[in-house]
């Protein structure tokens, strides 16, 4: 607990900081390109077309769901998924990345991964306007149930925010880390619910185990939101076993950051 709340103490403190670098990380990872912010929504745009080209033209599994049209199905699982893969794997190397923090500055370790991730958080933000827009165009008016939204982006920032903590200190004390983490993006995607429907699993031991998978939560989550217009309160179980993963998490990052805290500038 102390360590914890040593590293909620580092981020009230340089909380203006955080914000100011967290721009600036947006700035860095789109300069030099001719079309700059641009391709913060082509590459996922593009990956929308191609898999629901794949499902609805190549393998025919095109269909209404609860009234939206397959395009937004995907698209509804798709959208938390942008996020959640750059915190992944982006994430994980976040400390690597700005060593210099670390090395030439005494900036506190335990927020840098904030700031990256607030920098994925804003172009999350810009895609969900997307989202929406493309939901109304189709004819789909988000309902009330848009008002949990909060709480689902909320949920998914805390536990990301916590993994890439978690995952950034031990890759910067091994590299190797950061590439099994990498390796392993693309089975997560396929095996998290992100391109199906969760609830339709009927193997018992798999559907447990999804239960406890925070991608599948957040991707089904969403789609409760623009799809199934159920509240979040209605899935009391999957919450129950999210909260616990993210405690996990918690005790996780807070325990990797006790232990690797004090050898890391050394190491980098």
């Amino acid at each position: 607990m102390k360590t914890l709340f040593e590293i909620i103490k580092e981020h009230i403190m340089w909380r203006e900081q955080i914000l100011k670098l967290a721009k600036a990380d947006i700035v860095k990872t789109y300069s030099g390109a001719a079309l700059g912010w641009a391709w913060a929504i082509i590459k996922p745009t593009v990956m929308v077309l191609v898999l629901w080209f794949a499902f609805s033209i190549g393998l025919r599994a095109n269909r209404d769901i609860n009234g939206c049209p397959y395009i937004l199905w995907i698209l509804a699982g798709m959208v938390p998924w942008f996020y959640m893969s750059a915190m992944i794997s982006q994430g994980t190397g976040a400390i690597l990345k700005y060593r210099y923090l670390v090395t030439k500055m005494k900036f506190p370790i335990s927020t840098i991964p904030t700031f990256v991730g607030l920098s994925k958080l804003m172009i999350h933000f810009f895609i969900i306007g997307i989202m929406l827009i493309i939901f109304i165009i189709l004819g789909h008016f988000p309902g009330k149930y848009i008002l949990q939204l909060p709480i689902y982006l909320l949920l998914m920032v805390i536990f990301f925010t916590f993994w890439s903590l978690f995952a950034s200190m031990l890759s910067a004390m091994s590299k190797d880390f950061k590439n099994l983490v990498r390796s392993f993006v693309t089975p997560i995607f396929w095996l998290s619910g992100v391109m199906y429907d969760v609830n339709s699993i009927e193997v018992g031991w798999i559907k447990i185990l999804m239960l406890f998978n925070p991608v599948s939560y957040f991707a089904s989550g969403y789609r409760n939101t623009f799809i199934y217009e159920t509240w979040i309160w209605q899935e009391r179980i999957p919450f129950i076993c999210f909260m616990i993963m993210l405690l996990v998490m918690i005790v996780a990052a807070t325990w990797a950051y006790n232990r690797t805290v004090k050898e890391i500038p050394d190491i980098l």
